[in-house]
């Protein structure tokens, strides 16, 4: 027997599991980005300067920084990011997003609007929308860098 617990998880990792195929694909073709990527270069399109330190990165994304160093690679290469060191203290290094980067974020965010708009349009009224969103924070409450 499954507990509501236990169920209320499964379903919520069935839907993460459902957006991720249904949004992947047309940000991959549109935008060239993976959803983890427009999820990195976000947190730094909100952070102050567009930039952070890849410890702080990899605790807003909850990964780790290896997993950061391998994710901002490709996007350093096409232009999206770059490091900048701190002037202050030399073992300090940042992820910058750059003007490119800002731009490519914007212009994914109208389609993410779009998208979003597509897939609660059936069956979500506004008031249910905002209730998901306001229980769906609770699980990220004590992180940092909350993005909507």
């Amino acid at each position: 027997m499954t507990t509501p617990p236990v169920t209320a998880m499964l379903r919520l990792l069935r839907a993460q599991s459902v957006l991720e195929a249904r949004l992947s694909p047309e940000l991959g073709s549109v935008h060239g980005l993976g959803l983890n990527e427009l999820l990195l270069l976000m947190q730094l399109g909100r952070a102050p300067l567009h930039r952070l330190r890849r410890v702080d990165l990899a605790a807003r994304l909850n990964t780790s920084q290896s997993t950061i160093t391998r994710m901002t690679a490709p996007l350093e290469k096409t232009g999206l990011v770059k490091r900048e060191s701190d002037p202050r203290d030399s073992r300090v290094g940042y992820v910058a997003l750059t003007k490119t980067g800002r731009t490519r974020v914007a212009e994914t965010e109208i389609t993410l609007q779009r998208m979003a708009e597509e897939i609660f349009r059936d069956r979500w009224s506004d008031k249910d929308i905002a209730t998901l969103a306001g229980l769906l924070g609770r699980f990220t409450a004590t992180l940092p860098g909350d993005i909507a």
